[in-house]
């Protein structure tokens, strides 16, 4: 697998070898010990994540406070433009977004680690995207920031519709108001 750090170091763009012929392709979607040769973490997950999502829906920014989740995540089926954002007060780049296209053509997965809002746009008619977590769901910690925060700039698709957002993510909160991580 190669590993690609992203303008945020600590958030990791990972292409695994595809193996591919005129009957399809096969590569190894997780393999635990690769993993922490490739990128240097030690890593435990717990849970493992499947939504299925129509073109424009728009999740996130989600983050956890407490028992914050790291998470390694990919598309299956469609695309979609994955970001994450640096939440860290004392981080010098708090605030600042990387952004990727998970297709189900390019298998590339990212590393989003705690400390890191996590959202993501469908682009596809619809899209199935699969996400590895290092700790457990926690309703009661979970955080929004808005997607459309102006004071972190977003460059989201333009995809000619206005995003679908659940009434969680249409409270999301701007960075300036919301809960960041020590």
């Amino acid at each position: 697998m190669k590993v690609t750090p992203s303008t945020l170091p600590e958030v990791l763009v990972i292409e695994p070898k595809v193996f591919g012929d005129a009957r399809g392709f096969f590569f190894e979607s997780f393999n635990q010990k690769a993993f922490n040769e490739a990128t240097g973490l030690d890593l435990n997950f717990v849970q493992d994540n499947h939504s299925r999502s129509a073109k424009g829906v728009l999740r996130g920014l989600h983050y956890q406070l407490q028992q914050p989740q790291g998470k390694l995540v990919r598309v299956v089926r469609g695309a979609v433009f994955d970001v994450a954002v640096d939440i860290r007060k004392g981080s010098p780049t708090c605030g600042q977004w990387v952004g990727i296209e998970l297709t189900e053509d390019n298998h590339k997965q990212f590393w989003v680690p705690a400390g890191f809002a996590h959202g993501f746009l469908v682009l596809s008619e619809s899209a199935d995207f699969l996400y590895k977590t290092t700790d457990y769901y926690a309703p009661a910690h979970e955080r929004c920031i808005a997607w459309d925060d102006p004071a972190i700039g977003i460059q989201w698709p333009e995809i000619g519709m206005p995003p679908q957002l659940s009434a969680k993510d249409q409270q999301g909160r701007r960075l300036s108001e919301a809960d960041l991580f020590p």
